[in-house]
Parts: C-alpha cells; sequence; structure tokens
C-alpha cells in the first residue's frame, strides 16, 4: 500500500513539473508574459453548440430566447468578477443587462488561459486586468455577427443596422431580438480583430456604472458551492492529518471507526487517513475514534520563538541583493542621524469563511471535479499525473467560492490531491471531501513568518540619504510551478516585492533577503508579500520623519515627486480625511500609502484609545486602479481589503510551539468581528489608465496606517503584528 502511495505521489510531482514547463512558456500552446494575445483564446469558427445556442468564441453564448451566456474564465469567490467581466462583454454587445447570465468555465487553457500567465487560473488581482480587452473582443465579435444576420434578412446594410438594449434594429422600424437572429448569425463570418470597433469610453453604457452583481442567489441559498453538490452515491471524507510537520504515518487502528453508523471505509492516502461516510457528522465521528501511530523522528518541532531566533541570528549577515542603489553603507557612516527597527510577522491563516472541500469522481476513462476552482491549468494537471490520464480527462467544473484570499490557488494542488487519492480508491464512487475549520487552520498553508531589519539615514538638514532593509522569511514560490519566473538569482520576488520596489527619492538605498528552508508549508495570501513590506517600509517611514521633524504626509509627497500616481491618492486621502483637523482627545490619525499588482492605495486611519486598548474609528481610502469599470465593486473591495487586514492588525496569528500549530478555530485564531469593522469612506481617483486589480491592493497599507496613528497618538515604537499597546 505505501509503495503505491510513494508511486502515486511521483506521478502528481512529475504532472507538477510539466505544469511549470507550461508556465514557463516551453510547453505546447501556453506562454508566459505574453502582451495579450487577445484572439488566441477565441474559435476560430461560430457555431450553433449542443445547447442549441449561438456561440461565436469561447466567452459567449446566445440562446434562442436572447439570453446571453457570458463564460467566466476566472473565479467568483466573492470579489465581483462575474460582474466585471459580464460589464465588458455586455458594454460591446448592447446586450440587455438583465438577459446577461454568467457561466463558470471549464478547465481549458488553451481557450481561457490568464493572459499574463499562459495558464488558466484567478490570482494577483488579474482578472479584469488581464481581460479588459478580450472580453471586450468577444462582445464585440457577437455584436458584428448579429448585425450581419439582420442585414442579410432585411437586404439592408450594416451601417444602418443599430443595436440597443439587446434588440437588433432598423430606422424602417424593423427590429428583432437577440434569439430571433441566433441561428443566421452562426452562418456569418466571424470578424478579424482589424474589422471590430470598440467603444469610445465616452460612449460607455454599463462601463464606469454601478450595475447589479452576476453571482447571484448568495441571499436565498440558491448559490451552489462545493458543500451544496450532492451526487447519487456519494460519500464525504474527513482526513487526519500528522500532528506536526514532515510526521509520517505508521499504522492505524480503525475497527471502532468503522463501529460509527454511517461510516463505510477507512484507507490510508499519502497525507493521512481518510474516514468515508455516507455524511458529514458521520465521517466526523468516525474519524475521531481513529487511533493512529505517527512517526515523528524526522518531524519539525520548533516553536514560533525558535524559528524568529534563527531568523534573528541570521539577519546579522549579508542576504543576497534585491536591490542595490548608490552607496548605502557610506551614506550611513557619514550619517547626522541613524534610526534602526527590527519587525517581526507571525504566520497567517486565510480563514476563508467555506473551508477547503472538494467532489470528486474517477471513472475508468478520467476524473470529473467540483470545486470552487482558482488554479484550473495546476490543478488540472496535477491530478492528471497523479491518475496517470491526459490534462483533458480531468474536467473540472467550477463552482463558487466562500472566498480563498489565495489559499484555494495551492501550488500543489494539495486539498484537490487529496480528494482524488480517496475517490481512486472507490472507482466510480463520487467523494466529497471536506475539511473542517480545524483542518483549514492546523494543516493548511499559512502566509510565512517574516523579520525584517531596517535601518535609515538622516542628513544635517533632515534628508533621508540611505535606507537598508534585510529580510528573511520562507519563499512561496520555490519548488511550485511559479518557480520559473518568480525566483531570479535566489530572490523570490513575493518576498522583497513592496521593499524592493519602494518609490521614494533616496540616494542611496539597499535591500536583501535571506531565503529560509522549513517544513511549514506556506503560500501566498492575500496581498502576498506585500501584507509585511508594507508595514515594515511605512512604520519606518514615519519613525523617520519624528526624527527629522517632518509631517507624514508633507514628507512622502516631497519623496514621491516622480511618482505621481501614489501622490495623487496621498493627496486625495490626506483631503478627504481632513489631514491636520483637530480631532477629539484621545484621537489620532496615520497614514499609509502602497503600491501593489499596479494599483495604488493611500488610506488614512483614525484611532482611539480605549481601556483595553484602542479602536479603528474610521478609514479613509483613495485608489487609482485605472478606469473604473464598476465603481461599486472598487468601494467594496477596499473595504473588504481593509477589514481583511484589520484581523492580523488587531488579533489574528498562528503559532507553532513544539513543531505543532497552537490555533484551531475562531475562538482562538481570531478574526476582525462586525462590531469592530470601522466606519469606511473610498474615494476612486479619475483614470483613463487600463484598469488594475482591486482584490488584495486595500489590504497592505491598513496595518501601518494604524501602527502609525498609535505612535502618533502614544509616541510607542510597534514592531511586531497584531498591534499591542502598552498600557504601563
Amino acid at each position: 500500500m505505501f509503495n503505491r502511495m510513494k508511486k502515486d505521489q511521483a506521478l502528481a510531482t512529475t504532472s507538477r513539473r510539466t505544469f511549470l514547463k507550461l508556465m514557463a512558456g516551453t510547453g505546447a500552446g501556453l506562454t508566459l508574459g505574453v502582451s495579450v494575445p487577445v484572439l488566441a483564446t477565441e474559435s476560430p469558427k461560430a457555431s450553433i453548440n449542443e445547447m442549441g445556442q449561438f456561440q461565436p468564441n469561447a466567452f459567449v453564448k446566445i440562446d434562442n430566447a436572447g439570453k446571453v451566456h457570458v463564460v467566466m474564465k476566472h473565479l467568483e469567490m466573492g470579489q465581483g468578477t462575474y460582474t466585471g467581466l459580464a460589464t465588458l462583454v455586455a458594454e460591446e454587445l448592447d446586450a440587455n443587462w438583465d438577459d446577461v447570465i454568467a457561466e463558470g468555465a471549464p478547465a481549458d487553457a488553451a481557450k481561457y488561459k490568464n493572459l499574463f500567465w499562459g495558464a488558466q487560473g484567478t490570482g494577483g488581482s488579474s482578472a479584469i486586468a488581464n481581460s479588459f480587452e478580450q472580453m471586450r473582443i468577444a462582445g464585440a465579435t457577437a455584436k458584428a455577427m448579429l448585425v450581419a444576420a439582420a442585414a442579410l434578412s432585411w437586404k439592408l446594410p450594416t451601417s444602418e443596422i443599430r443595436v440597443e438594449n439587446g434588440i437588433v434594429s432598423h430606422a424602417s422600424g424593423k427590429q428583432a431580438g437577440f434569439g430571433e437572429l441566433a441561428e443566421l448569425a452562426a452562418k456569418q463570418p466571424v470578424p478579424v480583430y482589424e474589422e471590430l470597433e470598440l467603444k469610445n469610453p465616452k460612449n460607455f453604457r454599463y462601463i464606469g456604472r454601478n450595475l447589479s452583481r452576476k453571482d447571484v442567489g448568495k441571499t436565498d441559498g440558491s448559490a451552489i458551492y462545493t458543500q451544496d453538490i450532492k451526487l447519487e452515491g456519494m460519500l464525504t471524507a474527513m482526513v487526519t492529518h500528522p500532528p506536526r510537520f514532515g510526521a509520517k504515518l505508521v499504522s492505524f487502528d480503525a475497527s471502532k471507526a468503522k463501529q460509527v453508523k454511517g461510516v463505510a471505509d477507512v484507507i490510508a492516502i499519502p497525507t493521512g487517513v481518510a474516514v468515508l461516510a455516507k455524511d458529514y457528522w458521520s465521517a466526523k465521528k468516525g474519524r475521531d475514534q481513529l487511533k493512529i501511530n505517527w512517526d515523528e523522528s524526522a518531524a519539525f518541532k520548533k516553536g514560533s520563538d525558535e524559528i524568529m531566533a534563527d531568523f534573528k541570528k541570521l539577519a546579522k549577515t549579508p542576504g543576497l541583493s534585491a536591490r542595490n542603489d548608490g552607496d548605502s553603507a557610506e551614506a550611513i557612516a557619514n550619517a547626522e542621524t541613524l534610526i534602526e527597527a527590527e519587525f517581526e510577522f507571525p504566520y497567517l491563516a486565510h480563514s476563508a469563511m467555506e473551508p477547503m472541500n472538494c467532489v470528486a469522481q474517477v471513472n475508468t476513462d478520467g476524473c470529473e471535479l467540483w470545486n470552487g476552482e482558482q488554479l484550473h491549468t495546476g490543478d488540472q494537471h496535477a491530478v492528471a499525473g497523479l491518475l496517470g490520464l491526459k490534462p483533458e480527462q480531468v474536467k473540472i467544473n467550477m463552482l463558487f467560492a466562500g472566498g480563498s484570499f489565495g489559499r484555494r490557488a495551492n501550488p500543489h494542488s494539495d486539498y484537490v490531491l487529496e480528494t482524488v487519492n480517496i475517490a481512486k480508491a472507490k472507482p466510480g464512487v463520487p467523494v466529497k471531501l471536506v475539511w473542517s475549520r480545524e483542518d483549514d487552520t492546523q494543516v493548511g498553508y499559512y502566509r510565512p513568518m517574516y523579520f525584517h531589519k531596517v535601518r535609515g539615514a538622516l542628513d544635517k538638514d533632515g534628508n533621508l540619504i540611505a535606507w537598508e532593509q534585510r529580510i528573511v522569511g520562507q519563499s512561496i514560490a520555490e519548488g511550485t510551478a511559479f518557480e520559473g519566473f518568480l525566483v531570479k538569482d535566489g530572490i523570490d520576488k513575493t518576498s522583497v516585492e513592496g521593499a524592493a520596489t519602494l518609490p521614494y527619492q533616496i540616494p542611496n538605498m539597499h535591500v536583501d533577503l535571506h531565503t529560509v528552508k522549513l517544513p511549514v508549508t506556506v503560500q501566498w495570501w492575500r496581498s502576498v508579500g506585500h501584507t509585511h513590506t508594507a508595514f515594515s517600509t511605512e512604520v519606518f517611514f514615519d519613525r523617520l520623519a519624528k526624527a527629522a521633524g517632518k509631517d507624514p504626509v508633507e514628507w512622502r509627497l516631497q519623496l514621491l515627486k516622480d511618482h505621481p500616481r501614489h501622490a495623487g491618492v496621498l493627496k486625495l486621502a490626506a483631503e478627504k480625511a481632513g489631514w491636520g483637523k483637530k480631532l477629539p482627545e484621545g484621537h489620532a490619525m496615520g497614514v499609509a500609502v502602497h503600491e501593489s499588482f499596479s494599483s495604488y492605495v493611500a488610506e488614512i486611519a483614525e484611532v482611539s484609545l480605549q481601556p483595553d486598548g484602542y479602536k479603528v474609528e474610521k478609514v479613509v481610502c483613495a485608489v487609482d486602479c485605472g478606469f473604473a469599470v464598476n465603481p461599486d465593486i472598487i468601494k467594496s473591495q477596499m473595504e473588504s481589503g481593509i477589514g481583511y487586514g484589520l484581523s492580523p492588525t488587531m488579533m489574528s496569528k498562528i503559532t507553532l510551539e513544539e513543531g505543532k500549530v497552537v490555533q484551531s478555530n475562531f475562538n482562538d485564531y481570531e478574526v476582525l468581528r462586525i462590531h469592530q469593522m470601522p466606519e469606511i469612506e473610498v474615494h476612486i481617483v479619475p483614470s483613463a489608465e487600463a484598469p488594475t486589480g482591486v482584490g488584495e491592493p486595500g489590504t497592505p497599507p491598513i496595518a501601518p496606517a494604524v501602527a502609525n496613528a498609535l505612535f502618533a497618538l502614544t509616541g510607542q515604537e510597534f514592531d511586531q503584528l497584531p498591534l499591542q499597546v502598552d498600557k504601563s
């Protein structure tokens, strides 16, 4: 059995290597970093598909009732992607918004790849950014073919045909709905890109407006998540995982577990022991009765304090250079004032409202999955490798996801492969894997722990003349399909982003990195490396400002003169917050500005001291994310990012003791509650630039903005998250 398990893991690893080649641009049909070949993913011919729908390309289907089905290549996990992508199609198609229906795309990288990655998946706040032109072209193509069909039917020139709100018409009074023209439209030539004329932004009817959401059914319970999937004969599985990273299964006794009513089987898999039952509670009761013998001889047994001590020791030595401008060592040696700081960041869990889950059915001719799929190509290749299949034999049904924050885009396909490993032991039987909240907290992948050591130098006039920053932590990308383009010369870009790219005008600057190898499993977390670099840089900047006798906002603006978009959001936030105004006793404001995922965000937090600590009273946020496709969704994502970022600011952290994760559920891995959510104002900078991401950029500035407010209020320097006010 265990030899077979090793073989299964080797197959999955081989498949991940294949995926790595695809991501690196060496695999068939996939390229990386291309300049948006918007037509490459579209069908060369239009058709009437098996559902009787007119399908001019991979993204648009129009049925005979005139409903416009927009196929979404990106996962909807609450961030509004379905609405944004549908808006782009509906705009150029001139569809009736009420007739637009969103559908999740299957796993098919040839048609649905992320144009920034070369593989299909959702992440990096890239959904709208990489699809902006592509989805508009998809809509314009369908419209041109409908117009051609009407012109042919009515024997009129296409130049005289108009389309508005889902109706094709002519000044003579002739008109037809999309559904009436669908069959004839499918027979028209598919226009090439050069023949299409996309709308001038001044003529937009939908883009730039607040439209009703297309991820419907979430308030009445009709939306389908993985947990809602019920298939005939389906079994529910739960897994007992090793208590420590690196522990191995020796043996298990399932006799009592099998006596639990509803339990169907207990099997060993590479990641632990799985209990299969007719329902979740039976599986959980059965799992609770397992007796397992683990080999922990090679298990990781350090605690968080020991890990941080190792990081600090390593930080005393030079790391690999990520940025080196001027001569920081000489500038510091000759400085009038030297400021130093050390910052500590804990591991963090993603804690999406829907813990990890997946449904899989393995048959002789393939495998079918149902889940909130975030990394289609990676999971498809990993499953194919595990089962010895071709990737196209793995069908993925993309459902809604109840949040993710990066977790469902696991580079190792961890919980997906776990599901398939169980399902392949039950050929033909659908298996639903369910992780409990405790599983999700204690067995998941985490935002890495980090240590930053920073030094800044001022001259006799208070000018910032040097900055040195050393970062120590684990790499997210090493050993994954993303290593080829995220790790260069030993530097994981995600470890230093936001620090190595610091925009302030500093003549002498050095940033270096120590990458530490640990068995603690890590991956990206909402806004990735910016979650710690924004804190260290923006908090340290305020300390330098105080030492220089400078106003934090004014000094930032002076040093951002070559970065107008940073300065633009900072000015707007300061204006709207009333920076410098008199506040109630015991209140103060703090500021932070940061760029991530090509979007620029400034946040000003107002805090107050409370008997039990502090309260975040209000946050004023300004964002420049290029052209605003849907202002309401942008605002909601800024609010979401701020709320999410306040959890690790105020209370969240994952700690290890002797190699075990201490936290288990929301009772001890605390997250922000609704009554703790501050008042939030969001202001969008008008822009004609291409749209950029909004799902993540709201998160990085909030922790430093709060810390800087508390610094202004108390004089206390904050070097660790979560923030604790010293009341002594």
